[in-house]
């Protein structure tokens, strides 16, 4: 993914003959067998853009099944390249801002990753003016709504729930926080590990609330019901 000096991300059509042509998304590829993740995004960017990526970090992981094929996006945001952007496989371009991006006509994969670009790195306070820290099943609000869990499996009760976003308030394994991230389609923030690792696993950030402050929010059912 690309972003200009105004903060606006690169979008691509679908052209005509491919999978959902029309729809629009964030430029990639497929990654070759046995291919460094890196290394196959400066690829895919000289390929389908023109361009050569020279600094990138991981932004979120995600699984999404369509009704004739599953993909697993890993998705990248790109901090520094070389060169203007053009469609080399003749698929139309344009900028976007990140609070329009959901008005785009986006592929339903790709959606996910408007809620990744909307959260900082770092959650370090429980409510902000666009995220809160008490997700509860219940009526949709402006702001996005975090669910803060102890661990992978009450995060994905919460995922299940409709909670935007998941803050992990336990610690999980590297292997453990990656199978979570691919399992659930929302953004995820590590706990215990440094950001750049946590990134590497598919998280969209770490947790850096006081424990005291992201204490449990899954509601747990009533005993007999």
């Amino acid at each position: 993914m690309l972003r200009d000096r105004r903060g606006r991300v690169l979008l691509a059509e679908r052209p005509a003959g491919k999978h959902l042509a029309g729809g629009w998304e964030f430029p990639g590829g497929k990654l070759q067998p046995g291919e460094d993740r890196l290394a196959g995004l400066r690829r895919e960017l000289d390929e389908e853009l023109g361009i050569d990526g020279v600094a990138a970090h991981p932004l979120i992981r995600i699984a999404h099944r369509y009704p004739d094929r599953a993909v697993l996006l890993d998705v990248w945001v790109v901090t520094r390249y070389h060169g203007e952007p053009e469609g080399r496989d003749g698929q139309a371009l344009r900028w976007c801002a990140v609070d329009a991006l959901a008005t785009e006509g986006l592929l339903p994969a790709d959606r996910p990753v408007v809620t990744a670009l909307r959260l900082p790195p770092r959650i370090a306070v429980a409510r902000t003016a666009r995220y809160r820290i008490d997700w509860w099943p219940g009526p949709r609000s402006a702001r996005l709504r975090g669910a803060a869990c102890q661990d992978a499996r009450a995060a994905r009760q919460a995922a299940a729930g409709g909670a935007d976003f998941i803050v992990l308030d336990g610690p999980l394994a590297p292997r453990s926080l990656r199978a979570l991230c691919d399992a659930v389609a929302i953004p995820v923030y590590a706990r215990g590990l440094a950001l750049a690792r946590a990134r590497m696993q598919g998280a969209s950030g770490v947790n850096a609330l006081p424990r005291a402050v992201s204490g449990p929010t899954v509601p747990r059912r009533p005993r007999g019901a």
